[in-house]
């Protein structure tokens, strides 16, 4: 790990502690992605295939995950704390702000928090924060703390790393993607990835439903600052009248972005799940000239500069009327 937001001794303190301890709980931010759920998994076997004590924790809500993400076999996933977790080391993996986890046995104020991540707005909320901006994925980091502790990349570890370097980097077509990428793409396949068979699972297994809800979407979509931003809405009776549910929403927002003359893609849908806020808003930035994520923590979201996402109980008119605004001020 070589980025220069990383100090040598960040990853040390990570993989000391990875190897120190014996009782671990593993987490990601809530509404998980492939990074967030194929790093999760990766640790877990890693720390499994070291003799330690792993558990996996995900709050019930977020199941059903996404279809996408369904072949993942998360099936050890806790919903509840294990009797032992004030005694077991936090890693959370992913989540760059402890908030976007609100769950309150996992905020003690002395729990021993590893914090692994990639977001430029991590808040280093953890006792020990490897958090390195450069990699285009947690996966990526993952991968490294692996080959330190000395840790086989098996089968089944490439292949959850896999799951998240290839969505984190839009099947290696965003920004994020470097040689670098392409070369830890190339060690998990030698290390056992069936490629062909992870890219089916992961884009080719669309309900019908997923159709019918991703048609409605385009069907609303809206530009606002000269063609500049591009919005459209999911409401509850959308899903309704579709019979999709919220999970069927994953790459939508990837249609609306690829509208040409598109700086700012929005996805603002009704959330069902009886979560902190009535609403999600999903923001894409095209080519970087608006930095999303700076919008996202006007309402305490956050994510990458071209890629981020917040709650909000403001109607779907009143966030137009913002996202406008935050979008005109980044575009003078």
């Amino acid at each position: 790990m070589t980025g220069p937001a990383t100090a040598t001794s960040d990853i040390d303190r990570v993989v000391d502690a990875l190897r120190t301890g014996e009782r671990f709980l593993l987490t990601a931010h809530e509404g998980p992605d492939g990074d967030a759920l194929g790093s999760l998994l990766a640790m877990h076997h890693l720390l499994r295939q070291l003799g330690k004590d792993s558990v996996m924790f995900l709050d019930a809500k977020e199941f059903p995950l996404p279809v996408e993400y369904r072949f993942l076999p998360l099936e050890e996933v806790f919903h509840e704390p294990p009797a032992d977790v004030v005694d077991r080391t936090l890693v959370f993996l992913d989540c760059g702000n402890i908030d976007r986890m609100p769950v309150e046995f996992l905020q003690r104020d002395d729990a021993l928090v590893l914090n692994i991540d990639h977001h430029h707005d991590n808040t280093r909320f953890g006792t020990v924060n490897l958090v390195d901006t450069t990699a285009s994925c947690t996966a990526e980091i993952v991968l490294e703390v692996a080959k330190r502790l000395g840790a086989e990349i098996t089968p089944e570890v490439a292949s959850a790393l896999y799951v998240g370097l290839v969505t984190d980097t839009g099947k290696f077509m965003y920004e994020n993607t470097r040689p670098a990428t392409h070369r830890m793409a190339a060690e998990l396949i030698e290390a056992g990835v069936d490629v062909n068979d992870t890219y089916r699972r992961l884009y080719e297994r669309v309900p019908i439903e997923k159709l019918h809800l991703t048609a409605r979407a385009l069907e609303k979509i809206e530009r606002f600052e000269q063609g500049r931003l591009a919005v459209t809405y999911l409401s509850s009776e959308d899903y309704s009248t579709t019979d999709a549910g919220e999970v069927l929403t994953e790459g939508i927002i990837d249609l609306v972005r690829a509208l040409e003359g598109t700086a700012v893609a929005a996805v603002i849908r009704d959330k069902t799940d009886g979560g902190r806020s009535a609403r999600k808003v999903s923001l894409r930035s095209t080519d970087g000239s608006v930095d999303v994520s700076a919008i996202a923590r006007v309402h305490g979201g956050g994510g990458h500069r071209r890629a981020a996402g917040f709650g909000s109980d403001m109607p779907y008119a009143e966030l137009v009327e913002f996202l406008c605004a935050e979008v005109a001020a980044q575009l003078r």
